[in-house]
C-alpha cells in the first residue's frame, strides 16, 4: 500500500483537485483507493456530496480515542462513493477544535498512521488531503505518508507558501530522524502569463529533482468537475487537466513500481 499526503501551507493551490484527480485515475486503473480528508474546511468531503457541518462519522472520531484504533472502528467511519474503487474517510468541522483538545494528550501525532495501518490489506493507494495550517492534523498527514505531494500554484507569492511547507518538512524529518520523499507539482499554469512562465522556471531551477517535470494547466473542466462532484477523469476524460494528472500519476507510479504491476495484473 502506498500512502501519499497532498499538502501546502497555502490555500487555493489545488490540493483537493489533485487528491481527487490522482485518486480517480488510480481507481479507474483498478487500484483500491482510500481518500482521507483531514481539513476542517472539508473540501474533499464536500466534493463527494457530504456535509462536513452535519456528518456524524468522520476522521475527527479517530482523535477522540487515539490509543484505541482498531480495524472495526476505522471501517465504521468509511463511506462508499458513487465511483468504483474509491472510498472516503470524510472530515467534519469538529476537526477545527482539535488543537486545544490535543494539548497534553499523548500519541496524537500518529493517529492517522495507526488508522491506515489497520487498513493496510484493504487498499492499494491512500491519499490524504491535509489542512494548510501547521498543527496536529498536518503533522498526522506528514507522519502517515511515504510520499509528500506539494501542489504549488505557478505565481510568485505561492512560492512563499512552498518555503514554509519545506521548513515544516525539515522540522519533522529532524524530529523523526529520517528523510521524506516529496515532489513539487506546479499547478494552475497559464503559458500566456509571464508570472506563470517565470514561476515555473523558478520552481524547476530552485528545486531540481524534487520538481515534477510536468505541470497542471489552468483548465475550466477541473473546476466544472469539482462543481459536479465528479472525478476529472470521469467528467472530462480528454481535457488538458485530466491528461496532465494522468501524466503525474504515471510519473509517481512508474511501470516498475509495485502499484503499476498491480494494475497490469488486474
Amino acid at each position: 500500500m502506498q500512502v501519499w499526503t497532498v499538502s501546502n501551507q497555502k490555500g487555493g493551490v489545488g490540493k483537493t483537485t489533485t487528491t481527487v484527480a490522482l485518486g480517480g485515475i488510480a481507481a479507474e486503473k483498478g487500484q483500491r483507493v482510500l481518500l482521507i480528508d483531514l481539513d476542517p474546511h472539508g473540501s474533499l468531503t464536500s466534493y463527494f456530496g457530504q456535509d462536513p457541518d452535519t456528518i456524524n462519522n468522520s476522521s475527527f472520531n479517530l482523535f477522540q480515542n487515539p490509543n484505541d484504533i482498531t480495524i472495526d472502528r476505522v471501517a465504521q467511519l468509511l463511506l462508499p462513493t458513487n465511483y468504483p474503487n474509491i472510498v472516503l474517510l470524510p472530515a467534519s468541522t469538529g476537526l477545527a477544535t482539535l488543537e486545544r483538545r490535543a494539548i497534553g494528550k499523548d500519541g496524537m501525532g500518529l493517529v492517522v498512521t495507526r488508522a491506515i495501518n489497520a487498513l493496510k490489506d484493504d487498499f492499494d493507494l491512500v491519499i490524504i488531503d491535509s489542512p494548510p495550517i501547521l498543527g496536529v492534523l498536518l503533522i498526522n498527514g506528514l507522519a502517515a505518508c511515504d510520499r509528500l505531494v506539494i501542489p504549488v500554484q505557478t505565481e510568485f507569492l505561492a512560492l512563499k507558501g512552498l518555503d514554509r511547507m519545506l521548513h515544516t518538512l525539515r522540522m519533522l524529518e529532524h524530529s523523526q530522524k529520517k528523510s521524506m520523499e516529496y515532489v513539487i507539482v506546479p499547478t494552475m499554469y497559464d503559458r500566456r502569463t509571464q508570472a506563470s512562465v517565470g514561476s515555473l522556471s523558478d520552481i524547476r531551477h530552485r528545486y531540481g529533482k524534487h520538481a515534477w517535470p510536468g505541470k497542471i494547466p489552468v483548465d475550466t473542466q477541473l473546476r466544472n468537475a469539482s462543481k459536479e462532484g465528479i472525478p476529472p477523469n470521469l467528467y472530462a476524460e480528454n481535457s488538458h487537466g485530466t491528461a496532465a494528472y494522468k501524466s503525474l500519476l504515471s510519473w509517481l507510479q512508474p511501470p516498475e513500481s509495485k502499484a503499476s504491476r498491480y494494475w497490469e495484473a488486474s
